[in-house]
């Protein structure tokens, strides 16, 4: 059964699913959507065209759906799309995409988004990641599932961030992290694999061990980074880590990509 506390402001023009639940002083815009079992807790603002997938669970002081802060953005009809069965802790803010950046931002599923983390315009953000307290992505930035952000680490516009990557705390991101990288420091270097979330995630050790190799021959020599991509792929290439590997570098982006400093060639 829906229940909305007697103090919350519900648009009636809002979609609300089965069995939600909306706290005090909460407040719902009109193009809201809020799937099956939605939890909203006291003082949590959802407006814009939002929609929070099943089971999504939002602390107080949220703020999801609001104008980005991007002063080329002229109240073009864009969205905020949130997965189901992520939490959403206090105090963070996902804002709206924009014209120039797609019209969309989008959170997964199974996300943690931790005390005062915002999200900004345009960012895509996949499955199963976590935003620990006051991580702050830029504009358009791409995060790949299962990736962990550390606490206080800020991510510049445009960058991406590969699946399984790792961002120690404190970090300041300006470049692109490689899939399963690790990745800390002002400005951010390369310090490795993450090692720890590989294994965590059950990947076999023949493939970790191939991904390891692949590493250092990518980020081993002096010649171009087109060229050392090809070696890669042909010696390494065929197994499915090493390959995602391959095709993020492919893809390329608007950013260039974090390296190591010599003695985390050893990861």
């Amino acid at each position: 059964m829906t229940t909305v506390h007697p103090t919350a402001l519900v648009d009636p023009a809002a979609t609300l699913g089965a069995g939600v639940s909306i706290g005090p002083f909460t407040v719902v815009g009109p193009d809201v959507t809020l799937g099956d079992g939605v939890v909203l807790h006291s003082h949590v603002v959802v407006t814009g065209r939002t929609t929070l997938g099943a089971r999504t669970k939002v602390y107080p002081f949220a703020s999801l759906g609001h104008a980005p802060q991007d002063l080329k953005y002229k109240g073009e009809p864009s969205r905020v799309e949130i997965g189901a069965d992520t939490v959403i802790r206090e105090n963070v803010t996902v804002n709206l995409g924009t014209e120039g950046g797609g019209m969309l931002t989008k959170v997964g599923d199974r996300c943690l988004i931790m005390v005062g983390a915002h999200v900004a315009h345009d960012c895509l953000v996949g499955d199963n990641v976590i935003l620990v307290n006051n991580v702050t992505l830029g504009g358009h930035v791409r995060v790949a599932d299962n990736a962990i952000l550390g606490g206080l680490s800020a991510v510049h516009q445009w960058v991406r961030i590969g699946e399984g990557a790792f961002v120690g705390g404190m970090s300041g991101v300006e470049n692109d992290v490689i899939p399963y990288g690790t990745v800390l420091g002002n400005r951010a270097h390369l310090g490795g694999l993450n090692l720890v979330g590989l294994r965590r995630a059950n990947h076999p050790r023949e493939a970790i061990h191939a991904l390891r190799a692949a590493y250092k021959a990518l980020f081993a020599g002096d010649e171009p980074l087109a060229t050392r991509i090809a070696h890669v792929e042909e010696t390494f290439g065929g197994t499915p880590l090493v390959d995602r590997l391959i095709a993020f570098l492919k893809e390329g982006g608007d950013r260039a990509i974090c390296t190591p400093r010599g003695k985390d060639l050893d990861d």
